[in-house]
């Protein structure tokens, strides 16, 4: 239950965090989005559909993902770390649920909402491949029709799931306009969706768009860290102390994030792709951008100082766009978040730490979650926690690092 006051209220009715978020949109669109968070309200007064839901999250999903004590990284960690330091890290695996990411966990709950609609025609954007994946996935589970827009350079380098996207039955249409990658994919899916509106949902990937997305997308994540805190009770007979999540657009982060924010003893650590470098090319939008207005939100943003946006850069997929959820950027302005930044090379050192100590072969989104963690638990005591949300697995991500690491498969 939701307490007056709490941080978890939020957006106000118009779908406002503090000053960002709203809905900008092209007049055709408003119907659908009304329409939209209609149907919401209505569901989630519905116990049929959250029967459903949870039927579906149990038995198709595998949920819960279990929390891990990452036993040997905790030794790694405190190996350098002085006498009496060196914080126990804990895992929330996600990438243990069907298709190998936190992505499903929404994909379920907005197949179920198309459905309540009557729509037939599901379209989505992907970057990493993953959401895409879990799109097609719910798609031919409920006999819909597939169409996932993702940028042409992304379809280059996530070739195992764009053949996993066409296997399930979805069309994968490659966006050749702008960087060619997630931006350019969630342009052209709403494009398409202003051209379709009578049979077409919209399957938003993240925290982003227009109301009521960013607050619906939450709600169906926010499985991931209403888990976590009753499987930290019971591990460890308190909450954890630190919480550390890679952010995109930020759907993993505010899932694990959304359950303890009334909690002040939590710290919270969103890590943004810094990429080459914040002075360099990078995907840091609350690090290295301003307040502005993208695919219908408020929100930080990658732009000049004409606003116009500017290319985002980073060797995960999942995080290469130049904005953030407006729930982030919300947070990060009253200060319950910390939005601090890891480079690629920082990320891939991660990734190899984790697969060798751990094996266990992390998604190079959650890979810089991972990264920020030693300097972290260094400064804290031994009976102190950090959870990570692990969001990913890396399969997808193969060709990626063999070619950061001068390997040919």
């Amino acid at each position: 239950m939701t307490l007056l006051n709490s941080l978890r209220q939020q957006p106000d009715a118009q779908g406002h965090f503090g000053d960002y978020g709203g809905r900008y949109v092209a007049e055709t669109l408003m119907p659908l989005i009304l329409e939209l968070e209609r149907e919401y309200r209505a569901a989630k007064a519905d116990p049929a559909f959250k029967a459903e839901f949870d039927g579906l999250m149990t038995h198709y999903v595998g949920r819960p993902s279990p929390l891990y004590y990452a036993e040997r990284l905790t030794e790694t960690i405190r190996e350098s770390a002085a006498p009496g330091m060196g914080a126990k890290v804990y895992l929330k695996r996600e990438e243990l649920n069907h298709t190998g990411a936190h992505k499903i966990n929404n994909c379920i709950g907005q197949i179920l909402l198309a459905r309540r609609m009557g729509r037939t025609r599901i379209i989505a954007e992907t970057g990493a491949g993953s959401h895409g994946v879990a799109t097609a996935t719910v798609c031919a589970r409920f006999g819909l029709k597939c169409v996932v827009y993702m940028g042409a350079k992304d379809v280059e380098r996530q070739q195992p799931n764009v053949f996993r996207m066409k296997l399930l039955g979805a069309e994968v249409i490659p966006v050749t306009s702008g960087a060619q990658t997630l931006k350019d994919a969630l342009n052209e899916a709403l494009r398409d969706w202003v051209a379709n509106v009578d049979d077409t949902f919209y399957l938003i990937g993240t925290v982003a768009g227009p109301h009521p997305y960013p607050e619906l997308v939450r709600d169906f994540q926010s499985v991931i860290g209403t888990e976590a805190r009753s499987q930290m009770l019971e591990a460890e007979g308190k909450l954890p102390d630190l919480l550390v999540a890679a952010v995109g657009g930020g759907s993993n982060a505010i899932g694990l994030f959304h359950a303890f924010l009334d909690d002040p003893e939590v710290a919270m650590l969103g890590i943004e792709a810094a990429g080459h470098g914040l002075d360099k090319a990078h995907a840091a939008s609350i690090n290295g951008g301003t307040p502005g207005v993208l695919h219908g939100n408020r929100t930080y943003l990658l732009q000049d100082d004409d606003g116009q946006i500017t290319e985002a850069h980073s060797i995960s997929a999942g995080l290469d766009y130049p904005g953030i959820g407006p729930e982030h950027a919300w947070l990060h302005d009253i200060g319950r978040v910390t939005y601090g930044s890891v480079t690629d090379q920082e990320a891939l050192d991660a990734f190899t730490h984790l697969t060798r100590v751990e094996g266990i072969i992390p998604a190079l989104e959650c890979a810089h979650a991972l990264a920020a963690v030693p300097a972290k638990a260094r400064e804290m005591t031994r009976d102190q926690i950090i959870l990570v949300n692990l969001s990913g697995r890396g399969d997808k991500d193969m060709a990626t690092v063999a070619a950061s690491l001068g390997v040919t498969i």
